[in-house]
């Protein structure tokens, strides 16, 4: 079992704050609402890396869910990826993202690294109390900044001192 290294889109690959030079503008129409992204070329590349370097498997987790597909993967190089079911849910009783159950659901008990820029103490609680949901690392994403090169050697070496690129998991 593959560890699953979980992307989210707006806040990590589309930061909020404003976007540096290495940063390409696109509008993105879904339906009837159009979006402007900001993205950056590089994410793609480092994500691949870290997920043949740590024997992981990369998973949209967003709301974007299979538009991540045809809109965010493509401009920055990823191929089409599992997407996590994001399905609507009744409101949180103990503070979680309403994407957090959708996450332990889908993970059916392998390792997991999260990056998403809503990841609270609520988040973690309901996670290690889900059942199906072993070990896992949350990376809570500055939304102003978006995925930057510690998160991802954060969730590298949690990956490998953990021995999941080992063949372990």
């Amino acid at each position: 079992m593959k560890p699953l290294l979980l992307v989210d889109v707006d806040g990590v690959l589309n930061p909020f704050g404003r976007a540096g030079p290495d940063f390409r503008r696109y509008e993105c129409t879904i339906g009837p609402d159009s979006y402007t992204v900001h993205l950056n070329l590089r994410h793609g590349a480092r994500l691949m890396e870290l997920a043949l370097k740590t024997r992981s498997e990369l998973v949209w987790a967003t709301t974007w869910e299979h538009s991540a597909n045809e809109w965010i993967g493509p401009r920055l190089g990823l191929p089409r990826l599992p997407v996590v079911p994001m399905t609507p849910r009744r409101p949180s009783e103990r503070g979680e993202s309403f994407k957090t159950p959708c996450v332990a659901d889908y993970v059916d008990g392998r390792p997991f690294v999260w990056f998403d820029d809503h990841l609270w103490v609520a988040d973690e609680e309901y996670l290690r109390g889900h059942q199906g949901v072993d070990e896992f690392l949350l990376v809570p994403v500055n939304p102003r900044r978006g995925l930057t090169p510690r998160d991802l050697a954060l969730a590298e070496r949690w990956l490998t001192l953990s021995g999941f690129n080992q063949g372990r998991g």
